[in-house]
């Protein structure tokens, strides 16, 4: 896992009030019969401005993949890459009319492989146009972050978001959106002032505080995929300015102490400050690792690592340097010393992975088994990202995502498509850390998703999709 396990060991180192509705373009060309049991796959290619592939046409292969080759078996009867708001309802009128299996696609990084599948996969990845005015920023749902970053940064702005280069924004977005910025500036999706999609029934509608404004609060930490095909996303931006990046590194025979040293320090440390810890198995061994970022100087953000070391105990590298906005993102995206086109190209990476949110501090023998966990043999990872600060002084149901008074998340990451080793630690892990998870983390493995992703704020949801998806055109194996 390239990008992840250069995080892991570089010393430098989530579709998915008053009505605020635009009807289609132009006439669907399928609204009406056709006589044909046989889906009319020639007349959605003749309605679409974008373009359909279907299987064995050129440039179906690379059409049907994600990013994780996992999933590479599944071969979808059409890819729709849409160009317009109107293809997306073209498309969602034929996937109604024809009884064909939809599913919405970003940027292709579902962990559970759920932005593709075997009918139409409406892909709106070619309306990425990413815009900036007078503080705020309009986003294509199919811009990858990479160029959401870039683009902003060169106006001196940016959004709490991410590190994952080519994930999508929208389902970044849809399912709320944990980032290095986020304990200052919140989740994505509270960044969020509006989000433009096509319902199940092809109405194009904008949704915010004052118009359809449960399914607004919807579109924030419920998940991608749920509700409708987002088109694009209207965010408040901040200043993106210097920060300083760090990474310490100590031998594996600290691992418990820094693990107990972290959960106590990062979660509370200030606002500006965000950090992960990374416990790490791979081809060169064990690793243990601090990084993230500070929102100031390099002096003010070594007395804050101070205090940790002397918890902790010293080190055996500390790496603290001060950088632009920009370099930082990259760094952070695993792209240090890359352009932002090559960042754009990424490797594929084959793995699996889990989640949970801890809502307190491991005990001593919760530590204990997770570092022997990660010691035992294979390729894997458990990541821990600091929330707290402004994450939490949001309610859990003003918005979808209810994991407002988590202190971190924990991500648990496999090499390959064994999931065994994944299976073995989160099952030793629930004890201690309870049944709540990240949808933007989707595990098939979980029974109880509903509460373990939205807790109290399930119910709502299921409200929202009722109202806005009856007849339940949008379905996933964990779908509201």
């Amino acid at each position: 896992m390239e990008r992840r396990s250069f995080l892991l060991t570089a010393a430098l180192s989530g579709f998915g009030g008053s009505s605020a509705l635009s009807g289609p373009s132009r006439p669907s060309t399928l609204s009406g019969p056709r006589g044909s049991s046989a889906p009319d796959w020639a007349g959605l290619s003749r309605g679409l401005d974008g373009t359909l592939v279907r299987p064995g046409q050129a440039g179906y292969d690379a059409a049907r993949r994600l990013y994780n080759p996992t999933f590479d078996t599944i071969r979808p009867r059409g890819v729709a890459y849409c160009a317009t708001a109107q293809d997306v309802v073209e498309c969602l009128a034929f996937a109604r009319r024809e009884r064909v299996p939809v599913t919405s696609r970003s940027g292709g990084h579902s962990y559970a492989g759920w932005s593709t599948g075997p009918g139409l996969v409406v892909d709106v990845s070619r309306m990425n146009a990413v815009t900036y005015r007078a503080g705020r920023a309009t986003v294509g749902a199919g811009a990858k972050l990479i160029d959401v970053y870039d683009r902003l940064i060169a106006n001196g702005v940016s959004i709490p978001a991410g590190t994952c280069p080519t994930v999508g924004v929208a389902g970044l977005t849809l399912g709320g959106g944990l980032g290095v910025v986020s304990r200052k500036y919140g989740l994505t999706c509270d960044a969020l002032e509006s989000v433009r999609l096509v319902t199940a029934d092809g109405r194009v509608l904008t949704c915010d505080e004052n118009n359809h404004r449960d399914l607004f609060w919807a579109c924030r930490g419920g998940g991608g995929g749920n509700f409708g095909v987002a088109l694009s996303f209207t965010f408040r931006t901040h200043a993106a300015r210097d920060v300083t990046v760090f990474f310490l590194h100590w031998p594996w025979s600290k691992a418990a102490a820094v693990v107990r040293a972290w959960q106590a320090w990062a979660p509370s440390a200030p606002d500006a400050l965000w950090a992960n810890l990374h416990l790490t198995r791979s081809a060169s061994g064990l690793d243990v690792q601090v990084g993230g970022l500070y929102l100031g100087g390099r002096t003010a953000c070594a007395k804050l690592l101070d205090g940790l070391v002397k918890t902790a105990g010293a080190p055996s590298s500390r790496y603290t340097m001060e950088r632009s906005h920009r370099a930082a993102m990259m760094i952070m995206a695993g792209c240090s010393g890359k352009t932002v086109a090559q960042c754009r190209r990424m490797p594929r990476e084959a793995f699996v992975a889990s989640s949970h949110l801890g809502y307190a501090k491991l005990s001593d023998a919760a530590v204990k088994e997770l570092v022997a966990r990660v010691a035992r043999p294979g390729g894997h990872a458990v990541l821990l990202d600091a929330m707290g600060g402004a994450i939490s002084r949001v309610r859990p149901d003003a918005t979808a995502f209810p994991h407002r008074q988590a202190l971190f998340s924990v991500q648990y990451y496999a090499d390959g498509a064994d999931r065994g080793w994944l299976r073995g630690v989160r099952g030793a892990m629930e004890p201690h850390l309870g049944g709540h998870a990240y949808v933007n983390y989707i595990d098939p493995d979980i029974t109880r998703w509903r509460q373990a992703y939205y807790g109290a704020n399930a119910a709502r949801l299921s409200a929202v999709k009722a109202a806005y998806d009856p007849g339940r055109l949008f379905r996933l194996p964990q779908g509201v």
